[in-house]
């Protein structure tokens, strides 16, 4: 009995030792956390129930738990990376020569609904982003953010809830849109 005792206490260790080396060969945390899961979850299995089901249990339940775990913690590496790559020069990669711009409304064909504006100002982020300010007769001042991306000739502009493919142009201090929705023509500020 007290040998029997001894070899799954040395199979545990010699498998601690093979996880260990090959969570060293793994990449991302999500990874590591799979592997170091499935082996605590495998000896925990063994302690607590001291069969082949209880440690097949305690693998399975291991692997998924160091799996969530080290994901979230990848997620949270990424969006920190993300965020400290993103400072006040951060310049979008898709931004085309619209970013870092500011145009003024001069036309727009059909008008609008809703009130009447008195001004409408667009700012091309280098970021990627697209503020709106709008003035309307009444003095109320409104300002939406968007995203928006340049693909060739393209002028992708996303928000929640719609979608804007617009065709653009750059004529001198001009910039010329032209969707199935509507047409633009706005004065560079």
């Amino acid at each position: 009995m007290k040998a029997k005792a001894i070899m799954k206490f040395v199979g545990s260790g010699i498998s601690l030792c093979l996880l260990l080396t090959l969570a060293g060969c793994l990449t991302t945390t999500a990874q590591k956390g799979t592997v170091a899961g499935a082996g605590a979850g495998a000896l925990a299995g063994q302690i607590i129930g001291g069969n082949t089901t209880s440690t097949l249990i305690g693998t399975g339940v291991g692997m998924g738990l160091g799996y969530i775990i080290g994901n979230e913690v990848d997620k949270k590496k990424a969006t920190e990376k993300s965020l400290q790559t993103r400072g006040s020069n951060y310049e979008h990669n898709e931004t085309g020569n619209l970013g870092g711009t500011r145009w003024k409304e001069i036309s727009v064909n059909p008008k609008p609904e809703g009130p009447e504006r008195v001004s409408a100002v667009v700012e091309f982020k280098k970021d990627g982003h697209l503020v709106t300010t709008t003035t309307y007769t009444d003095g109320t001042v409104d300002v939406d953010e968007e995203r928006y991306r340049v693909v060739g000739n393209t002028l992708i502009i996303n928000h929640p809830g719609y979608l804007i493919n617009a065709k653009y142009a750059i004529d001198g201090n001009r910039l010329i849109l032209d969707t199935e929705g509507f047409s633009a023509v706005y004065q560079r500020l």
